[in-house]
C-alpha cells in the first residue's frame, strides 16, 4: 500500500513519549473503509489462513489482548494495519517499500508468502518488546517468505525500531535515535547499517543471519572502500537494496524531502543541500523543537502548502501543480499514531490516536488502548455511506471541502484545532480522575465520552461544510440574478 510513516524517539518529543505514526493508503483509485477495534484473545485465531496468499500458519496459543484498524469489509482479509497490546507494545505495518533488480533476482519475492494483510495479526499478540517484534517477524519471514517488500515500525516505552524486508527472505531493522526522527517514504529508506553491532550486541542493529552471506554472494555491496563485511560500521544498505528510480523522484523522495523540511527548516540549507528529488536525504534528524501530536498531524496531512507544488495554491506559476504526490491524499484510508507515555501508570500510558479519511480535512482522535470494546462510532465501519461513523462522515466531508477548499478551509482548520483542544483536555481530566478500580470499565467510559465529542463536532463540520459546497453548486440560480 502507498503509505508515509514518522517515528520519533523519546528525546524527540514533547513529553518523552515514544510516538509512531503511518498513514495507511489504498492503492490506484480505490477507497478502502477502516474501523478501529480491539482483538481480545478468544477471537485470535489459532490456526490462521492469508486470504491473498492463502499461506497457512499456527499461531502461539497465549496471545494478548490488541487494539487495530482492520478493513471494514474482510473480502482481502484482516489488514490489521495499527495497534497496541495490553502489554503496552505497539506496531504498526506496512509501508510498502521498493528496492532493485539484483535484490529480487537474488531473493525472489514468494507468492505464498506472508504480507500486510497478515502481519499484525500473527506478529502483535504475542511481542513483550519493540525487539522481540524485530526478532518475531524476522523469523516468520526467513521461514515463509514475503510477496511484497515492506518497512515495519515497533514501539515500547524505550524505544523504537524499524524494520525492513529485503527481498523475498532477508531483512534488517535499525532502532530509531532516540533524539531524533525518522520519515518513511514508500522506498527503502535505512541509509547505513551497522553490521558490526548486528553480528554481535544488536544495540541500534539487527538483520537475518545470513545478510552478509546474502551481499557477498551476490555482489550488492557497493561501496568503493571494500574491508570486512562484519566489521563494518557504516554499510550503505541503501545503496545495496534500495532503488533509485524516475518514479521514486516524483512519488517517494519528495515526500521525505517535505517531512524533514517542516521539522529541520532552519538547520539545513534545503536549497544548496537537497532537492525533492535527492537520493541521500537522511534517515532520521534531530529535529529543531520536540515533537507534538499535532506537529505529527500536520506533517502526514500535508500537501506541499507553503511551495511552489501545493495544488490549493492560489498563487505563481501552476505548472508544477502535480508534479509530486502529497503525503494528504484522497487515498488516505486512516491516520494511526501510537503514543507510549512514561510518565502515567502502565494501564493508561497507551494511547492510539486516529484519523480517517483524507488527511487534509480530518481530525486526530485519542483513545486509551487497555480496553476489551472501542466506541461504536469508530467501530460499525461497514461498506456504506452513512454519518453513523467516523470514516464515512469524513470521508464526506473531504470529498465535499477538496472541491471548494477557498470557502470550506476556515471550518476544517476550525474543526481540527477544537478536536484537538478538546481532546487534550480530556486526556488531562481522565488522566487526572483515573484510580485502579474497574480499569477497562473506566478507560471504555472515557473512550465513549472522547466519541461522543467528536461525533457531535464532526457531524457539524459536515453541516457546515454542506452548505458551502451547495452555495457554490454550478446551477445555483436565484431571482436577483436575473
Amino acid at each position: 500500500m502507498p503509505c508515509t510513516t514518522i517515528l520519533a524517539g523519546r528525546k524527540a518529543t514533547y513529553d518523552g513519549s515514544t510516538m509512531m505514526a503511518r498513514n495507511e493508503d489504498s492503492g490506484g483509485v480505490q477507497f478502502t473503509a477502516k474501523k478501529f477495534i480491539t482483538v481480545n484473545p478468544k477471537d485470535q485465531p489459532v490456526h490462521y489462513q492469508s486470504v491473498i496468499s492463502k499461506v497457512k500458519i499456527d499461531l502461539p496459543e497465549n496471545p494478548m489482548r490488541y487494539t487495530a484498524v482492520p478493513n471494514a469489509l474482510n473480502n482481502e482479509g484482516i489488514w490489521g494495519e495499527c495497534g497496541i497490546n495490553e502489554d503496552n507494545v505497539a506496531m504498526s505495518e506496512t509501508e510498502t517499500i521498493t528496492s532493485n533488480p539484483r535484490v529480487c533476482g537474488a531473493d525472489p519475492l514468494v507468492k505464498s508468502g506472508i504480507g500486510e494483510e497478515d502481519l499484525l495479526t500473527i506478529v502483535l499478540p504475542y511481542i513483550h518488546s519493540a525487539r522481540e517484534g524485530v526478532k518475531r517477524l524476522g523469523s516468520l519471514l526467513e521461514q515463509y517468505g514475503t510477496y511484497e517488500m515492506n518497512g515495519i515500525g515497533f514501539q515500547d516505552v524505550h524505544e523504537i525500531w524499524w524494520f525492513e524486508s529485503i527481498g523475498g527472505h532477508h531483512w534488517m531493522a535499525k532502532r530509531v535515535p532516540d533524539d531524533s526522527y525518522v520519515v518513511m517514504p514508500n522506498q527503502l529508506g535505512i541509509d547505513s547499517l551497522d553490521l558490526a553491532d548486528a553480528y554481535s550486541e544488536q544495540k541500534n542493529s539487527m538483520c537475518s543471519e545470513d545478510l552478509i552471506e546474502f551481499i557477498e554472494n551476490n555482489h550488492l555491496d557497493l561501496s568503493m572502500k571494500g574491508g570486512s563485511l562484519k566489521k563494518n560500521k557504516n554499510f550503505d544498505s541503501r545503496a545495496a537494496f534500495g532503488s533509485h528510480t524516475d518514479s521514486d523522484h516524483s512519488y517517494n523522495t519528495p515526500r521525505a524531502w517535505y517531512m524533514l523540511k517542516l521539522l529541520n527548516p532552519i538547520s539545513i540549507n534545503w536549497r544548496e543541500n537537497y532537492t525533492p528529488e535527492s537520493d541521500n536525504l537522511p534517515w532520521s534528524l534531530v529535529p529543531e523543537h520536540r515533537i507534538t501530536v499535532e506537529d505529527i498531524k500536520t506533517v502526514l496531512s500535508s500537501h506541499y502548502q507553503g511551495t511552489i507544488y501545493d495544488e490549493y495554491g492560489k498563487y505563481g506559476d501552476h505548472s508544477n501543480f502535480g508534479r509530486y504526490r502529497p503525503i494528504g491524499i484522497n487515498r488516505n484510508n486512516f491516520l494511526g499514531l501510537t503514543q507510549l507515555r512514561p510518565y502515567m501508570p502502565k494501564e493508561i500510558m497507551a494511547v492510539q490516536w486516529l484519523a480517517m479519511a483524507s488527511n487534509p480535512f480530518n481530525a486526530l482522535v485519542p483513545f486509551y488502548a487497555n480496553v476489551t470494546v472501542t466506541p461504536e462510532y469508530f467501530s460499525n465501519t461497514d461498506g456504506n455511506a452513512t454519518t453513523d461513523n467516523f470514516y464515512w462522515t469524513n470521508r464526506m466531508i473531504g470529498a465535499l471541502a477538496d472541491a471548494h477548499f477557498s470557502t470550506c478551509a476556515s471550518h476544517i482548520e476550525r474543526y481540527q484545532l477544537m478536536i484537538a483542544a478538546k481532546s487534550h483536555e480530556m486526556l488531562n481530566e481522565f488522566d487526572h480522575q483515573y484510580s485502579k478500580k474497574d480499569v477497562q470499565k473506566y478507560l471504555e467510559t472515557c473512550n465513549q465520552k472522547i466519541s461522543d465529542m467528536v461525533q457531535t463536532l464532526t457531524l457539524d463540520t459536515l453541516n457546515k461544510v454542506l452548505y458551502e459546497a451547495s452555495l457554490g453548486m454550478k446551477n445555483a440560480f436565484s431571482r436577483s440574478d436575473a
